[in-house]
């Protein structure tokens, strides 16, 4: 994160009247404002395969891509394929990536109209994606408020399960719950907190709950609580690293949070890494106000989102710090 953060720094920070969202914050999209009563959402992403499923590693990148749009309290409604592959696989087995995103987009309402491929020694698949929302009520992870309430909507675990998957070590059913979950739309969660009000959001993926946490108490000049006993966890996830099964970018996200954690101390290392895994297609982080917490908790019930977590509270300060007790 600290290496992108200062790539970034090299390049002019973008200002438009008509910007709403932009880089400030390192937010999950830039939101811009085609009039009073419509603003658009524009996000990419895209990795190499997680899964040997090619249908579902096509339909996981898919959902990963609009969950971008979800985050912001958008409606997804065009997306472009992205996409790296070797001129040496067989084609078939691209369509088959593609046949998944496709299925993952319709499911989500969203058109896929086209994109644009090239030759790469490893395969890649994602989406840039455009979404509408009004101006002004768009969410984005800056909005925080002393008091508020931190509901997640997945359980953490991918990173590690997806992990021990290419170490061979993972059970059937835990990999595929895993699947499950990173293909699962955040369509759901994303309507039930527009319908309550929120202050803030974010959706988790590659710099895992805390480096996300970190750019929402960032951007807000906020801080947080975090209780880990809170937090759900995938079935498997802690036996699996356990045996070992530690990603590269969870270790490096441990690291990158770092100068902004307090971890007390009766909070494990191998915790510490759970609560940083990289996630793929991770759920939303919302701040919602303590207020509204039981109606917002109601209603993802209501809408059969996979979980609906208060993992925490924001704080007044310290400004930018994060503390985690067990």
């Amino acid at each position: 994160m600290e290496d992108l953060v200062q790539v970034l720094s090299g390049l002019p920070m973008i200002s438009h009247p008509d910007l709403l969202v932009g880089t400030e914050a390192g937010d999950d999209a830039a939101v811009y404002r085609i009039n009073d009563d419509t603003a658009l959402i524009f996000t990419v992403d895209f990795f190499p395969p997680i899964t040997d499923n090619l249908y579902d590693y096509g339909a996981i990148a898919a959902a990963n891509s609009l969950s971008d749009v979800y985050a912001m309290g958008g409606k997804p409604l065009l997306a472009l394929n992205v996409v790296g592959f070797p001129q040496a696989l067989a084609v078939d087995m691209l369509g088959e990536v593609l046949r998944g995103g496709y299925a993952k987009a319709a499911e989500a309402g969203c058109l896929i109209v086209g994109g644009h491929t090239v030759d790469d020694a490893e395969p890649k698949y994602g989406l840039a994606v455009v979404g509408i929302v009004k101006p002004g009520l768009q969410v984005s992870n800056a909005g925080a408020k002393p008091g508020d309430s931190l509901v997640l909507t997945k359980p953490l675990g991918t990173g590690i399960i997806t992990t021990a998957a290419k170490q061979g070590i993972a059970p059937e059913d835990v990999l595929q719950a895993a699947v499950d979950n990173m293909a699962a739309l955040n369509l759901s969660a994303s309507e039930a907190m527009v319908a309550v009000g929120v202050n803030a959001c974010t959706d988790i993926t590659g710099f895992g709950l805390m480096g996300h946490l970190k750019g929402m108490v960032n951007g807000s000049n906020v801080g947080a609580n975090i209780r880990f006993n809170s937090v759900p966890l995938l079935p498997g996830t802690r036996e699996l690293l356990a045996q070992g099964a530690v990603p590269g970018g969870t270790q490096r996200n441990l690291t990158g949070v770092a100068d902004v954690m307090q971890w007390h101390s009766e909070v494990t290392e191998e915790e510490q890494l759970l609560l940083c895994d990289a996630q793929t297609s991770g759920g939303l982080l919302i701040s919602v106000p303590s207020h509204k917490t039981d109606e917002l908790l109601s209603k993802l019930q209501e809408a059969a989102v996979p979980v609906a977590a208060v993992i925490g509270e924001i704080t007044e300060g310290p400004v930018g710090r994060i503390q985690v007790t067990a």
